[in-house]
C-alpha cells in the first residue's frame, strides 16, 4: 500500500515500522525515532502530517466516551498532545509505546515488542525478550521495572474470582501482577508464547526442565567463615568426659592367698559373689573366714563393694555425665545461633 506523498517528505531515509488507520484517510505512522499523525484534506482542514519525537519521558493516556489523548512529556522541553479515536487507542498506543521504549534503550535491536497491555493503572508490555512493568496514572516513565526472560524460573497463573494472577519467578523471587480475567486469556498466551519462543521449547513444562539449575552443578565459592573451636564433641567413650572412676570391682591392694586374683577377675566369681547372701563367704573367702582371717564373713576384704555402694556410685557417674552432655548441648546451641545470625547478616549484605 502506498503512502500519501506528504509522508513520504518527512520520512526522510527513515521506514516505516507501523501503520495504524485512524479513521477515514486519517492514518498513523511510526518510525524508530518519530510518530507521524497523518490528516487527510477535508472541509474543515487542509492536508497535514503532525511529528511526535520518542525521546520522551513520559507517556499518558486520557480515555473519554469518543475520542482519547496522547500526551509525550518531553521533561523541560513540555508537552505534546495529539487524539485518536477511542476505539483505535490500543491499535495506536501500542506501536508509539513501542517506539518510546526503544529510544530510550530499554529494549535492544532486533527485539520484537509483541503485546502491549493497560489496565487502569498496570501497563504490561511483552517484548520477545523480556517483560516490562509500569505501575502508576502514566502508562510510562522512568520508574519501571523489566524482568528478562534469561532470568525467569517459572511462569504459573493463578485463576480468581475477578482477577487472574501472574506468577513470575526469578530465581528466589516472585513477581506477582494481576490481570482482568476479560483481558487473562490473552495475557496468559502472549507471554506463555513468547517465554517459550525465547527458550525454544514447546511447552511450560519442558520450560521448567530447561529452566532449572543442574543439580550436578557445583555451588559457587564461600569465604570459610571461623566460628572458633567450639564445644568439643561428644566422645565414644563416656568415661572420657570425667576422671575415670576407680574400678567397682577391684581394690587398690591386691588380694592375696590361695589363687584369689584368678577367681576374681573371673564373670563367674563376680556373679556369684553378688548372689550370696550377707554374711556368706565363697571360694577363697570361705578359706580365709576358716582360719579366722574375716572375722565379720562379709566383703571387707573381699575387692568387693556392696550392691547399695556400687549404686551409688553409678548414679554420682551417670549425674556427671548427664550434666556434661547438657553442658555440651547448651554449647552447641549458642554455636548454631551465632551460626545463624551471622549467615543472616551476611544475606542482607553487611
Amino acid at each position: 500500500m502506498s503512502l500519501p506523498e506528504l509522508v513520504q517528505s518527512q520520512l526522510g531515509d527513515e521506514s516505516v515500522a507501523a501503520r495504524v488507520t485512524l479513521g477515514g484517510e486519517d492514518e498513523l505512522f511510526v518510525t524508530p525515532t518519530r510518530t507521524l499523525i497523518y490528516r487527510a484534506e477535508g472541509l474543515l482542514s487542509d492536508e497535514s502530517v503532525e511529528e511526535y519525537g520518542h525521546d520522551a519521558e513520559r507517556l499518558l493516556v486520557s480515555e473519554g466516551r469518543r475520542k482519547s489523548k496522547i500526551t509525550l512529556d518531553y521533561g523541560l522541553d513540555g508537552e505534546e498532545t495529539f487524539a485518536v479515536p477511542s476505539k483505535r487507542l490500543s491499535d495506536a498506543l501500542h506501536p508509539v509505546l513501542a517506539g518510546i521504549l526503544n529510544a530510550a534503550g530499554i529494549t535492544d535491536p532486533g527485539e520484537t515488542v509483541k503485546h502491549t497491555f493497560q489496565f487502569s493503572e498496570l501497563t504490561l508490555v511483552i517484548t520477545s525478550a523480556r517483560v516490562v512493568k509500569h505501575i502508576g496514572n502514566a502508562v510510562w516513565d522512568e520508574d519501571f521495572e523489566e524482568f528478562h526472560y534469561d532470568d525467569v524460573t517459572d511462569l504459573d497463573f493463578e485463576d480468581g474470582s475477578v482477577a487472574t494472577t501472574v506468577v513470575l519467578t526469578t530465581g528466589d523471587r516472585q513477581e506477582r501482577f494481576k490481570t482482568p480475567n476479560e483481558n487473562a486469556r490473552a495475557v496468559r498466551e502472549g507471554l506463555t508464547e513468547a517465554l517459550l519462543a525465547h527458550y525454544d521449547v514447546a511447552s511450560l513444562e519442558e520450560f521448567r526442565v530447561t529452566a532449572t539449575p543442574d543439580e550436578d552443578e557445583e555451588p559457587p565459592e564461600r569465604d570459610n567463615v571461623d566460628f572458633g573451636d567450639g564445644p568439643d564433641p561428644l566422645s565414644a567413650n563416656p568415661g572420657e568426659l570425667s576422671e575415670a572412676p576407680k574400678n567397682a570391682t577391684r581394690t587398690d591392694e591386691e588380694p592375696t592367698g590361695n589363687g584369689a586374683d584368678a577367681d576374681l577377675d573371673s564373670p563367674a566369681a563376680v556373679a556369684e559373689s553378688l548372689e550370696q547372701p550377707a554374711g556368706t563367704a565363697t571360694g577363697a573367702e570361705a578359706a580365709t573366714a576358716s582360719d579366722g582371717t574375716d572375722e565379720t564373713g562379709g566383703f571387707d576384704g573381699s575387692g568387693f563393694e556392696s550392691a547399695v555402694e556400687q549404686d551409688g556410685r553409678v548414679a554420682d557417674e551417670l549425674a556427671a555425665l548427664t550434666e556434661a552432655v547438657e553442658q555440651q548441648n547448651r554449647e552447641l546451641r549458642k554455636q548454631r545461633e551465632t551460626m545463624t545470625q551471622l549467615i543472616e547478616e551476611l544475606r542482607q549484605g553487611r
